[in-house]
């Protein structure tokens, strides 16, 4: 499903020296801007809400409108391959992301902003797997372990760029330009990649498409997300719109089931579960990465509503981890050879929950530097997850089955992160307002407090004002380390998870289909 034949129907000799390295360079920088994509605008947010006068927790469908879209086009690769051709899809898609990009940076109102970012989700969604095939297929068969190695670096790479970039452009020049800024990267890249690979065999073939199937997944999926994103604005179920969402979405997703397990050529072949250990291991990926997300989503907002920083040092602090994911990518591959993959897995997981229970020793007078200890050392435990991970869940299938596989575990894992983003907010918020209630009512000596702040010098109406923002700020520290310690729950089952899925027969092939 993610990835069709690499090499079918491709009789032309492999580029060489410059030319070579050039297309392998444009083609892997596709990956990086929409890894960048999904990262820089997280520490946006709020900057992106306020200019455009909404609330924050408004300002994150910025970043699951993108997600949502990208989860639903990912299963949509083998078919648009196959009928199109590989690398007619990846141009176009590549050369529509600078467009999209555009209109993105144009928008003058949160709904513009939003559809811009769900056509940008929809191409965004296509590049990433068909990056990976087209690397696979200009480089020499000797040489696909070097086209890998490129394509993961950009992954890794992106994580790191995108909150640092977003940090500084929203601080100096405009959040407009963190779409602005890619426009000339994609534009170029694309026409770099047409030129080098025009002539070049680009095989199609009459794919059926499961329209029905594909209707019902865009209904529930969206639905859901719906839910999920609105409710905590409207009272959740008290509201009609609300309520009325959630039974299209278990509507959707049931129909969707049924559909599916009877249709011929589904869309999605749910079929594939059979296996125990797909399902464990897909099942960890999605509990795992949700975790994860969540991690990422939260920290850039506390840090810059809760805490003073600057969009700039959000993404510093943000951005940290990558460092030493890029450094310890090589080792966590070659032990991924030589140990049992579960294990390298659960110890990354368990290590992503030991720096998120760090991070629950924070309070308000937390520094930069306090902070920023465990999110460097997050680095090479998110490689030990998510190296091994894919690669696991595809050794675990038939032969036939890989693609489906490999498609099927990047819809869950994006699916995943978008919901998780939403459930954050959702949580945060409530325990901030939970937190909030419990702290005014237990402040017994609350008038006493006024008292000494007035004979301070205070006037009455600024006494009460700094009373009710250190009550507001330690609500909000309190909600923030609650929020922390709900996703150390979620590591600890994803790490029990994976012990679900077989010991492998032998080594798993980490360059399947991240």
């Amino acid at each position: 499903m993610a990835s069709a034949t690499a090499h079918a129907g491709d009789d032309a000799p492999p580029l060489t020296g410059g030319k070579l390295m050039i297309a392998a360079l444009a083609i892997a920088f596709a990956n990086f801007l929409v890894v960048l994509d999904t990262t820089i605008a997280n520490v946006s947010v709020p900057t992106i809400a306020g200019a455009l006068g909404v609330s924050s927790t408004q300002g994150t469908w910025v970043i699951t409108s993108y997600a949502v879209a990208e989860a639903i086009t990912v299963p949509l690769t083998g078919w648009l391959s196959n009928r199109f051709g590989a690398q007619r899809v990846f141009i176009t898609c590549y050369l529509a992301f600078a467009v999209l990009s555009f209109v993105c940076g144009l928008s003058t109102s949160l709904g513009m902003l939003i559809g811009g970012r769900v056509l940008l989700g929809l191409f965004g969604g296509l590049i990433m797997p068909l990056s990976q095939m087209l690397l696979l297929r200009i480089f020499p068969p000797e040489k696909a372990t070097l086209a890998t190695v490129l394509w993961a670096m950009t992954t890794l790479i992106g994580p790191v760029a995108g909150p640092i970039l977003g940090g500084i452009i929203c601080d100096t020049i405009g959040w407009q330009w963190i779409f602005f800024v890619k426009i000339p990267f994609a534009a170029a890249g694309g026409l770099i990649v047409l030129y080098l690979l025009k002539g070049r065999k680009d095989e199609t073939a009459k794919a059926p498409i499961d329209k029905i199937g594909l209707a019902l997944l865009v209904v529930w999926v969206a639905a859901l997300q719906i839910v999920l994103d609105e409710g905590r604005n409207h009272d959740w179920f008290a509201s009609p719109m609300v309520l009325a969402m959630a039974i299209v979405a278990v509507i959707g997703f049931v129909a969707f089931l049924i559909y599916e397990l009877t249709e011929k050529n589904p869309i999605v072949d749910l079929r594939i579960f059979r296996h125990r250990g797909f399902s464990a291991t897909v099942l960890t990926y999605a509990v795992g990465f949700g975790a994860f997300n969540a991690t990422i989503v939260i920290l850039p907002l506390w840090l810059q509503q809760n805490m003073g920083y600057t969009a700039t040092w959000a993404g510093y602090a943000t951005g940290l981890m990558g460092i030493l994911a890029v450094m310890s990518a090589p080792g966590v591959g070659k032990a991924v050879e030589k140990y049992d993959p579960r294990l390298i897995i659960c110890l990354g997981i368990i290590g992503l929950g030991l720096m998120t229970t760090w991070r629950m020793s924070f309070n308000s007078e937390v520094t930069f530097f306090q902070m920023a200890w465990p999110t460097l050392l997050t680095g090479p435990f998110m490689v030990m997850f998510f190296v091994p991970i894919t690669g696991l869940a595809i050794a675990t299938v038939n032969p036939d089955e890989t693609a489906n596989a490999a498609g099927m575990s990047n819809f869950l894992r994006t699916l995943a992160g978008a919901f998780a983003t939403s459930l954050v907010q959702t949580r945060w918020a409530n325990a901030t307002r939970e937190n909030q209630t419990e702290l005014a009512g237990a402040m017994h000596q609350g008038q006493s407090t006024l008292d000494g702040m007035i004979a301070g010098g205070a006037s009455p109406e600024s006494a009460r004002v700094m009373l009710t923002n250190i009550v507001e700020g330690q609500s909000v520290m309190l909600a923030t380390l609650n929020t922390f310690a709900a996703i150390v729950m979620c590591f600890a089952v994803a790490a029990a998870l994976i012990w679900l899925a077989p010991k492998p027969k032998g080594p798993i092939d980490t360059n399947a289909g991240h």
